[in-house]
């Protein structure tokens, strides 16, 4: 083990849609947001006085599903950081490793995919959408057997 007690972690995250990931989900190991987001208003902002376009992103941010999994954390001063990056990065000068960073924050929040399968949360269906067909619902593909690709010839004996 690693310094500090925790594990590493090697190889992709995983993923809620495959089987193996589907019963790791049933075992309690991810986190359903609700379609609808984070309701009422966002917390206060915790840095120096915001931008009118960090403001926009701040409450843009604040109503999406990922934001009750940051209110519950207290993750408010990591998510207005990325708010004054992003601002930042929307710029036309904005510096290379600037943008580098945002990649990263929306990995670290649950913003992109790879950042939610890492996280182990994933978005319930919304309540006027279908559900989608999850590998609970298909049944299983099985794959030819050497034996299914055998034939019987017959014999030609007459027999």
């Amino acid at each position: 083990m690693p310094r500090g007690g925790a594990r590493a972690v090697s190889g992709p995250p995983p993923d809620p849609r495959s089987l193996k990931s589907a019963a790791s989900m049933e075992k309690g190991g991810w986190r359903t947001l609700p379609a609808e987001g984070r309701p009422g208003d966002p917390p206060e902002w915790p840095l120096t006085e915001p931008t009118g376009r960090e403001l926009e992103l701040w409450e843009d941010l604040w109503a999406k599903p990922q934001a009750l999994a940051w209110e519950d954390m207290g993750q408010e001063l990591e998510v207005a950081l990325f708010v004054r990056t992003l601002a930042e990065v929307e710029r036309p000068d904005a510096r290379v490793d600037i943008k580098k960073m945002v990649r990263g924050y929306l990995d670290s929040l649950g913003l992109s995919v790879a950042g939610m399968n890492r996280n182990r949360w994933r978005i319930a269906p919304a309540a006027d959408e279908p559900p989608a067909a999850g590998p609970e619902s298909a049944p299983p593909v099985r794959r030819p057997s050497a034996r299914d690709r055998l034939k019987v010839v017959p014999s030609g004996d007459g027999a």
